[in-house]
């Protein structure tokens, strides 16, 4: 569905209740499936966490995960090891584009049985299950972290454990080490030090209670439109001053962007500072890519120039994000070239009203470009593409007194 979005005044207040954070929900779950137990409080209502739920409690030969890049990586791991089960993993057209081969290559090496079934190196995969005994396997760190991540969660239940040597500079190390940490609450020995990681598993794991810190991806949108807003309060929750999630960063970069933020107890506070903002902000998105598409939206939309670099990973997301940012951003009058790995952009005050940003299924381009609203009226295609992280965008949006019409 394709909606206009518009705002009355420009000041936005109000509190929310954001759902708990999709990647450590799936991890959790995967581990729930390894070490059944123990509850989950505050999951994910993502489509991503919904079809990572489906396809763990599925008997079916057959899992289809759609755009779940996560539950694509996780569960391919996953089925390598369950023992007399044979499992045809796929997902969209898009997701069938998406390398795999890094992952496949590593769970070979530690005896996995996996077949293409179209083009080498990309998903759909046939899964034959065995019992994995562990050891030692070598992958490429420049990648995907969730290749990682992988590994580490099936580590924890086999015999030998796992020991990871990364070649070349590690990408999104907060998301390695999210996983490293949800390990240890469950006596799961771990190591990181230098290139190689390793698990040692557990026989009898500490089995409590989860409760999922509320999601830091979804909270950047908030952080954009409080510094696109003449005036602001958003309230938060349930969020922790000590976050597994690297996004997090987002209270240091939005700073300088005109966001104070602060805690009171678990509701994390934003609040609009009308400070001097720099004429540029030169940023290294390595360790949290996934804030890249607010960031630079929300620097066109302040008349700030920013370059961001270490973005080599948004060209294998749910579209090449570089070049689609490009594209839109290129729509609404901005100067921006983009590299394999990097953005730059030339701000100006020459905003294009009523344009029409297209979302190449890609729930990330929806909801970064949303927060413009507060500055011109802008219409979003196939809206409907938030549900994948965040369903209740749009309403939560409608909460802060954005107009929403459908087209």
């Amino acid at each position: 569905m394709d909606i206009k979005i518009s705002h009355p005044n420009g000041n936005s207040e109000g509190s929310l209740n954001i759902t708990g954070s999709k990647s450590e929900t799936n991890r959790l779950l995967l581990l729930q499936a390894l070490f059944s137990g123990f509850k989950l409080e505050n999951i994910s209502n993502s489509d991503d966490s919904q079809l990572m739920q489906q396809a763990l409690q599925s008997t079916s030969n057959l899992i289809d995960i759609h755009h779940a890049g996560t539950a694509m990586r996780f569960l391919t791991a996953y089925f390598s090891n369950m023992e007399d089960r044979e499992v045809v993993l796929t997902g969209s057209n898009r997701m069938q584009e998406r390398p795999i081969k890094i992952l496949v290559d590593a769970l070979r090496e530690l005896g996995a049985s996996i077949q293409y079934l179209k083009e080498e190196g990309f998903p759909p995969l046939r899964i034959q299950g065995k019992k994995l005994s562990g050891g030692k396997v070598m992958l490429s760190g420049d990648v995907s972290s969730q290749y990682v991540s992988a590994l580490l969660l099936l580590g924890s239940v086999l015999k030998k454990g796992l020991q990871i040597k990364l070649i070349g500079k590690t990408t999104s190390v907060p998301y390695i080490n999210m996983t490293l940490t949800l390990l240890n609450n469950f006596g799961i020995q771990t190591k990181f030090e230098g290139e190689y990681i390793s698990v040692v598993p557990v026989k009898i794991p500490i089995i409590e209670t989860q409760v999922i810190e509320s999601d830091w991806s979804s909270a950047s949108y908030f952080f954009s439109i409080v510094a696109l807003s003449k005036k602001s309060e958003i309230r938060l929750s349930s969020y922790r001053e000590k976050s597994l999630q690297g996004d997090a960063i987002l209270r240091v970069i939005f700073n300088d962007l005109g966001v104070k933020s602060h805690f009171e107890g678990d509701t994390l506070v934003l609040n609009k500072d009308s400070k001097i903002l720099p004429n540029k902000v030169k940023l290294d998105l390595s360790k949290a890519p996934d804030i890249a598409q607010t960031i630079a939206v929300t620097c066109y939309g302040l008349g700030v120039d920013c370059d961001l670099m270490g973005l080599h990973t948004l060209k294998i997301k749910e579209t090449d994000r570089l070049e689609a940012l490009q594209v839109e951003l290129s729509k609404l009058g901005a100067s921006i070239s983009v590299t394999d790995k990097s953005l730059h952009l030339v701000s100006n005050n020459n905003f294009i009203s009523n344009c029409s940003i297209d979302t190449y299924n890609d729930h990330r381009m929806a909801m970064a470009f949303a927060p413009l609203a507060l500055k011109i009226p802008i219409q979003i295609n196939a809206s409907e593409v938030v549900s994948k992280s965040y369903p209740d965008f749009w309403d939560d949006l409608k909460q802060l007194n954005f107009q929403i019409v459908n087209r």
